[in-house]
């Protein structure tokens, strides 16, 4: 059984092995153990203390040691922002099913495809929203993604998660964010079987909680349901290898033991997990409804106040008991671009077409809403109280449009006919009040 320490943005310290985590400074003349003292930083040393992010590592060999001579690897399906492709597709609302498994041996670096990118990688703001399928464990390769902290979302298959705070088991219905710089590798949780899901990364600044503003001091998210992994470590002495994605581009090396050797560690830059079962929502008890603003988990802050970089935000089994209200999402043209994916059962706003594993683009100030039958049952269903049940949908959001990738573009699964899904919002309008006849 792995153990956690609970909280959100919290400093935390661990140790593996007793005595290993230094007391009263972060870099003695010697560590215990013969261990290397080491900082990674989520931040300039001078942020302001509410940002600021770093992590003491306490471990076998420094980094240097797990750099060797690179050299440049390719992984032709994982693109990086800016990412503009003649893809042929017209504009508009997209839909996907379900990404297929993988049909031979497939590691978790060969099966990250990037559906869409937006912003610029190279100057830290936007986002890239990416699927993963793979069948083959992680086991001798290390990945780092100086580019971005890694959002992963799973929803076939559980996932161990190693870095080097420590290891993670990531079920589907939870999320886990690996910071940005930190070595990690990704295995299936049971060795075996397929794993697919979404991983985002996220470019800009940390993800964070969102401000709560008049709800207060709980609900959505609280801080204490975050989990982040006690300190284990490796001790492997055999060819490893290491894959860095630095500005869009990926280079390798190969060295004779683990990266993995952190024994020891303080600090707040750190992975974590959490459950998403444990969102508590806020909805409405009278009429209307909130914005859907109410369901964000996570946000990433850009420069323009109260506007995203990227939101987390998912759809959960909630209770629905406004009156005289059309309860799914209204239709709506937004400045935000949003990229949305089925984790579990069905979402209330479509009737068909988006099964678990399934995904769609509405990009900014493109309209969108409940399809056809969605509509007819929303408007004229009882209003009594109803609880939604086994669902869970999620969606990546950022202020920046998302560029499709080709191939996003060229998948077999892009629903050619989604469009259609509204052509049976028919003109209803008789010039009479309240749609009477």
């Amino acid at each position: 059984m792995l153990e956690y320490m609970s909280g959100f943005e919290n400093t935390f310290e661990t140790e593996s092995l007793p005595g290993a985590l230094p007391e009263g400074r972060n870099n003695p003349q010697r560590c215990s153990y013969g261990l290397y003292a080491e900082q990674l930083t989520g931040s300039a040393f001078t942020a302001p203390r509410s940002t600021n992010a770093r992590i003491w590592l306490y471990r076998i060999r420094p980094s240097v040691r797990h750099n060797g001579k690179f050299t440049p690897v390719e992984y032709p399906d994982w693109r990086s922002a800016p990412h503009v492709v003649e893809h042929g597709l017209a504009l508009g609302p997209l839909r996907w099913g379900p990404t297929p498994f993988a049909a031979s041996p497939t590691t978790f670096l060969e099966g990250v495809r990037t559906m869409t990118t937006s912003g610029d990688v190279t100057g830290r703001s936007g986002m890239a929203v990416n699927t993963y399928v793979f069948n083959v464990d992680m086991d001798d390769s290390y990945f780092v993604n100086a580019d971005a902290e890694m959002l992963f979302v799973p929803e076939t298959g559980a996932l161990e998660i190693f870095s080097e705070a420590g290891v993670m088991h990531v079920e589907p219905l939870e999320i886990a964010v690996v910071p940005r710089g930190m070595m990690f590798k990704v295995r299936r949780a049971d060795g075996s079987g397929e794993a697919r899901g979404f991983v985002c990364e996220n470019y800009g600044a940390r993800l964070t909680l969102p401000e709560r503003g008049p709800i207060g001091g709980s609900g959505l998210a609280n801080a204490r349901d975050f989990k982040t992994p006690v300190a284990a470590y490796e001790d492997l002495e055999h060819s490893c290898q290491v894959c860095i994605k630095w500005c869009g581009s990926f280079h390798k090396t190969e060295i004779d033991h683990s990266p993995l050797d952190v024994v020891a560690w303080h600090g707040n830059l750190v992975p974590y997990k959490y459950g998403l079962d444990n969102f508590s929502p806020i909805g409405s008890i009278g009429f209307d409804h909130p914005d859907p603003s109410i369901f964000t988990v996570l946000t990433s802050a850009s420069a323009e106040p109260g506007t995203a970089n990227l939101d987390f935000v998912i759809f959960p089994p909630r209770w629905m008991v406004a009156e005289g209200t059309f309860r799914p999402p209204w239709y709506h043209r937004n400045v935000m671009s949003e990229f949305m994916g089925m984790l579990h059962g069905k979402y209330d706003a479509k009737e068909e077409g988006f099964a678990p594993g399934a995904m769609s683009l509405h990009n900014m100030m493109l309209p969108h809403g409940p399809d056809a039958d969605g509509f007819e049952r929303a408007s004229t269903a009882e209003l009594e109280p109803v609880k939604l049940r086994d669902t869970m949908a999620f969606m990546f959001e950022t202020r920046l449009p998302q560029q499709l990738t080709q191939y996003a573009a060229s998948l077999d699964t892009l629903d050619s006919g989604y469009t259609d899904c509204w052509s049976g919002l028919t003109r209803k309008f008789n010039g009479t009040p309240d749609g009477i006849d």
